[in-house]
This record gives structure tokens, sequence and C-alpha cells, in this order.
């Protein structure tokens, strides 16, 4: 038994000390992957691993290119058509993620229009927050309910404010929280004053960029048209055996590659031309 005693006390006396002595050490996150979760962050999907959207990605790749292989019978237009099936996935999720963002622009506003009438009112800035869980604008009330709970839990308003920054992962919204953080720990009465010029600024902004939106939105869809009409037709026209042997021999191989990395970089071109630069998130 004293044997047993003793080779106890002598293994936690060297877990101790390899604690000390060899401190674990951060596992550093690939670029790739850390920009996959933030995206999967903005599109309101955190809790959707980015090696879990790599894999759709490849099974769609590869659903694609066997679909498109067992009608044509030409591996090169299944090798494009394949490549351009895995990146549907997270072409989708970057199209939610830029519905979200702006569906969460148009209603900032008037959630800080009830922060400012609940400050107003005499409500204190954290229970004015944890009040938009129940009447803010329907897409703000989830992560604000769990704002709430994290106030009720830790009472550390900081720490709340940056959780609820995670949740909602936006840039707006991390403009708002800051200035409700400053605003807490300047204090004063020019919360209201501020409250309400920060209204104004995000109605004045979604006005000028809605504006501008609707003026460019034709290059934008002009230029995904241009890119999907020559692979629809190329696989509407795939069912006629004189197109699928012309595509089967070297040159016709060539053709599909070339005409891809055409596809690519105009499609590149025409979106960097003609989108907004989209607002990113620098106080994270």
């Amino acid at each position: 038994m004293g044997a047993l005693v003793g080779l106890g006390f002598g293994l936690g006396c060297l877990l101790i000390w390899s604690a000390f002595r060899w401190p674990r050490r951060a596992r550093t996150t690939p670029a790739s992957a850390g920009r996959t979760r933030a995206l999967l962050a903005e599109a309101g999907m955190r809790e959707v691993s980015p090696s879990s959207l790599h894999a759709l990605c490849l099974c769609a790749g590869l659903l694609g290119a066997i679909v498109v292989l067992g009608l044509t019978r030409t591996p090169s237009i299944a090798l494009v058509l394949g490549v351009l099936a895995g990146v549907l996935p997270r072409a989708v999720v970057a199209g939610r993620a830029r519905r979200r963002q702006r569906e969460l622009a148009e209603v900032w506003p008037e959630a800080v229009d009830d922060l400012a009438s609940a400050v107003r009112a005499g409500m204190s800035l954290p229970d004015a927050l944890a009040a938009l869980a129940v009447r803010g604008p329907e897409p703000l009330r989830a992560p604000f309910a769990a704002f709430a709970l994290d106030y009720q839990v830790s009472g550390r308003f900081g720490d709340c404010l940056d959780r609820l920054k995670d949740r909602l992962a936006d840039p707006v919204g991390d403009r708002v929280v800051e200035g409700l953080r400053i605003a807490r720990e300047v204090g004063g009465g020019e919360l209201g004053r501020l409250l309400r010029n920060l209204s104004a600024f995000l109605r004045d902004d979604l006005r000028t960029r809605s504006e501008l939106e609707a003026r460019q939105a034709w290059a934008v869809n002009g230029a995904r048209v241009a890119v999907a009409a020559p692979w629809v037709v190329l696989l509407v026209m795939s069912t006629q055996r004189t197109v699928i042997e012309r595509y089967q021999s070297a040159a016709g191989t060539v053709v599909l590659v070339l005409g891809a990395g055409l596809c690519v970089v105009a499609y590149r071109l025409m979106i960097r031309l003609g989108r907004l630069p989209a607002e990113r998130r620098i106080l994270r």
C-alpha cells in the first residue's frame, strides 16, 4: 500500500513539473481554414465546421463529375463540370453571407433606436441590450438572447460584448458594439445622443449603399449569366454523339481547359469591376 501511495505522489509531482517545464503550444489554424470559418460565421452557420464544408464541396464535385461522365462518356467535360459543381456549395454559403449582412444592415437602425428609447426611459445599458431579445428586430433576437444569458451568468459586460460580436459576425454590429463599449467605459450622459447619431449614420449609409447596389446589380448578374450560359449549352449539346467525339480528342480537351480558365478570369474581373467593395470586419 505504501508503494502505491509513493508511486501516486511521484506521478503527481511529475505531472506538475511537466506542466511548467513543457507548456502546451497553441495550435495554429491554417489561413484557409480561418477564412472558411469566418465565412461560415458571417453566413450564420457557426455550427458547421470548415472541414464539413470542404467535404461537401468534394462530394458535390465527385457526384457532378460522375453524373456528367455517365451522360456524356467524356472525361474532359466531366472534369470541368465536376469542378464547377464542387465550387457551388461555397458559392451558396458566400451568397447567404451577403444576404445576411444586407439583412442585418437594414435592421440595425431600428435596433439602435430601441436602445436609445430604453436608455432614455432609465434602463441600464446591459438591460437595454438584453431587452432586444424580446422587442428587437427578429434577425437580432437570438444573438441578444444569448447575450442576456451570458450577462446573467457572468456579469462581465466586456466579455459578453466580445461573445456578442462573435455571434453577430457583422461589420455594422462590430461598430455598434464597440461604440457601446466606449460609452460604457467613459460613462456620462451622452449615451442617448451617441445612439441617436449612430442610428442616423447607419440609415444614411444604408440608403447610399442600396442606391449603389441597385445601379451595379446588372453587371454582377450579367457576369453570372455570361459564365454559366456556355457550360449549360455544352451540357445540353453533349447528348449528341458528334459533339462528344470532338471533345474526346486532345484538341477538344485543350479547348475545354482554356475555356474554363478564361471563364474564371473573366468572371473574377467582371465581379471586381462591377461589385462594390465589401465591408470588412476591422473591429473584431
